[in-house]
């Protein structure tokens, strides 16, 4: 793991929904945040449970729960919020990225 100078915030509602979630998962896990191609607006964001760390992994925390980013995808989610929402349409992990350029309706995926 390196440090990074990139930026990344973590809302107290998505750490503590992640520290909920982790609360039934082993020892030790953390969340993982990726960008990959797909998803109807070029990119995808995808979100799971992990234990180990590579070389190129970058981790923020808050509150003790700690989210990993790879270097790849921290090129497209610097300046980002990882919150969790709660509403009429239903619960999940969001992210508010200001390079977005345009986003699909769900949330899922961004262009840059």
């Amino acid at each position: 793991m390196q440090t990074s100078d990139a930026t990344i915030t973590i809302s107290e509602k998505a750490a503590r929904r992640v520290a909920e979630l982790a609360a039934g998962e082993p020892e030790g896990v953390f969340l993982r945040v990726t960008v990959t191609g797909g998803g109807c607006s070029g990119f995808q964001y995808s979100f799971s449970f992990d234990d180990a760390m590579t070389a190129d992994d970058r981790s923020f925390t808050r509150d003790g729960v700690k989210v990993v980013i790879d270097e790849m995808s921290l090129m497209y989610l610097e300046g980002s919020e990882i919150d969790y929402v709660d509403d009429l349409i239903g619960a999940a992990f969001r992210i508010h990225n200001p390079n977005a350029t345009a986003s699909c309706g769900c949330g899922t995926s961004f262009a840059v």
